[in-house]
């Protein structure tokens, strides 16, 4: 098939650090590229794919005038080269696909890892009609809120083996927090959990150093920071990711917020390594209690979880990874989607 994958240009695929859509876009393409297809990418110029690649973007990619552009830019590509794709795939602004949209006899899929933005599908669909299907990495994100359009659930994945299977860790092994440093994602819980368990904790991830968060770090988490019972890292690029998440006891994800997709669950699966999360957004689509990990309600719970790591094989949650989120999976899941669009 001729498909053409369009992403956000704001960093490249595959990212260095952080960019959990980049990464899916990036096996993804690799997958399709490797089954045949023709597969042409929209990203970031510095991208680097076996794809044929249209770059595009306005730094700092922000404001009105540079927001539009690059809305042009990819739209106007899009509509240029209409003939030469068989299904069109954005997982970018669904906006970069206005002069496409009309084009019926133009299969067309939008993906969403993010709040899903109801007038803009309601008019999308207005224009495109069932030329125009949807995809959410979490059934969480779209169930009970009367959309539009057809919308099917396809999670994110990895490539699992970029990921060190651990069988076993050191019955001291610390847990391990990874994410975005700021009040929704729970790196001050992550602490009080770890004491309460009597593990050590090491965190990971960017500060947010902007907006409501700016003094998060600072005032909640560096007074904890003791070298020893409880590290942080500071960001960690794809070689240290692996070696934190293997090492780890468990991965903890005590959000306060209903996050679509924590792609870094899957990350730590594919080491081998459970997860404890609170059940908040896609968490308990994603967590099998018993199986590769352990869904919780609060600190008390998620510590009571901690307490029964041992009772779950590291086998079995990397085995989990392979089947329900390995890139051969979600390649394959995608390329069914592109044929039953395809269909006269």
């Amino acid at each position: 098939m001729r498909i053409a994958v369009t992403v956000d240009p704001y960093i490249p695929v595959p990212p260095v650090h952080y960019g959990g859509i980049e990464r899916v876009v990036d096996f993804l393409v690799r997958g399709l590229v490797e089954r045949g297809h023709e597969v042409t990418l929209f990203a970031h110029p510095e991208s680097r794919t076996r794809a044929r690649l249209v770059p595009y973007g306005v730094a700092p990619h922000t404001g009105r005038t540079e927001r539009a552009m690059e809305l042009w830019q990819v739209g106007s590509q899009l509509w240029r080269l209409r003939n030469e794709f068989d299904v069109v795939h954005s997982f970018g602004r669904l906006a970069a696909l206005l002069p496409i949209l009309p084009l019926r006899s133009l299969p067309k899929l939008q993906s969403y890892q993010r709040e899903i933005p109801r007038e803009g599908v309601r008019r999308a669909h207005r224009l495109a009609g069932d030329s125009l299907g949807f995809t959410a990495c979490s059934t969480s994100m779209y169930s009970g809120k009367s959309l539009p359009g057809h919308w099917t659930t396809i999670p994110n994945g990895v490539d699992v083996n970029a990921y060190t299977f651990v069988a076993e860790v050191p019955p001291d092994a610390p847990l391990a927090f990874l994410g975005r440093i700021e009040r929704i994602k729970g790196a001050h819980h992550a602490i009080e959990i770890a004491r309460a368990s009597g593990r050590r904790l090491v965190i990971a991830g960017n500060v947010v150093r902007s907006g409501p968060d700016a003094s998060y770090f600072d005032d909640e988490i560096v007074p904890a920071i003791d070298g020893d019972r409880v590290r942080y890292v500071g960001p960690v690029d794809d070689e240290q990711k692996n070696a934190l998440l293997g090492g780890a006891a468990a991965l903890l994800m005590p959000i306060e917020w209903e996050e679509p997709f924590g792609i870094v669950m899957v990350e730590a699966m594919a080491c081998g390594t459970p997860v404890v999360a609170f059940d908040r957004g896609s968490a308990r689509e994603i967590v099998r209690d018993g199986i590769n990990g352990f869904t919780t309600d609060d600190r008390r719970t998620a510590v009571e979880a901690v307490e029964r790591l041992a009772s779950l094989s590291r086998a079995a949650v990397r085995r989990d990874a392979e089947v329900r989120f390995g890139s051969d999976a979600i390649v394959s899941s995608y390329e069914r989607l592109y044929r039953i669009a395809a269909m006269p």
